[in-house]
């Protein structure tokens, strides 16, 4: 039996030691040869002891597990990813779409056995984290965008987002129902998953707009736009006749 030699990715404590805990007990031919907390002690791992296999958590503090790829280049990559997640069935249906194997948070040892026995079935298939993005980032048959946040990942209907607004290196998400939102992502991030989304407009430097949820143009004071008869969003020069025109103005 070939020996496969795994690394952890997960920022949690206990979540790494389950899991190294049911590999040792249900999978022998597994060889945990690193425990990581972060997605920058990985990427050194993965460099230094070239793994077969890693167990990578999607979302920890710095980075998302979804950018693990993108420290290596195409001919680095020959390992296989197998994430683990807690997230709910939009973000399942996205990794199945991917052809990405996954294990559902909590992890018990069946779920471990069956993706190992996998793995060894189908260990020259590799996939892209590219269209697992894509997937995440936009389901179009059910318009939801995924938002990453600190901790999790919400997927909110696109139709009830009403504008997004910057906020450093963060962005702040508006809903209809006066929810708000704030995402650890961009708002550059954003203006890039949303540029399918015919209703969705970067109007500013600091605003992405929902057409559908503009209400009122002003024109003083530099050009405002109302969103959802309450708020209003900067609106610059540049973009006014773009957002006048989407408004068949």
């Amino acid at each position: 039996m070939k020996t496969i030699k795994a690394i952890i990715i997960d920022d949690e404590p206990l979540a790494r030691h389950l899991l190294n805990g049911m590999l040792l007990e249900k999978c022998p031919q597994v060889e945990v040869i690193d425990l990581c907390s972060n997605l920058a002690e990985g990427v050194k791992s993965i460099r230094k002891l070239k793994p077969d296999l890693v167990f990578l958590d999607i979302e920890m503090p710095g980075h998302s597990g979804l950018e693990l790829l993108d420290f290596f280049n195409e001919d680095e990559v020959d390992f296989s990813i197998i994430f683990t997640t807690a997230y709910d069935q939009y973000a399942v249906k996205a990794f199945k779409l991917s052809a990405f194997d996954y294990i559902l948070k909590p992890i018990d040892s069946e779920s471990i056995v069956e993706v190992i026995e996998r793995y060894e079935r189908d260990a020259d298939k590799r996939s892209s984290v590219t269209v697992l993005k894509e997937n995440l980032m936009v389901n179009n048959h059910l318009k939801k965008l995924a938002i990453f946040t600190v901790n999790s990942i919400l997927f909110i209907e696109l139709q009830q987002i009403c504008y997004m607004k910057a906020d450093g290196s963060y962005t702040k998400i508006y809903l209809k129902d006066d929810t708000k939102i704030t995402s650890s992502r961009s708002l550059k991030y954003f203006e890039q998953t949303l540029l399918d989304q015919p209703n969705f407009i970067r109007c500013h430097k600091s605003f992405i707009v929902n057409i559908s949820e503009v209400t009122e143009y002003i024109k003083s004071d530099g050009g405002h736009l109302v969103v959802n008869n309450k708020h209003e969003v900067s609106l610059s020069p540049d973009k006014v006749q773009s957002v006048l025109g989407m408004l068949s103005v």
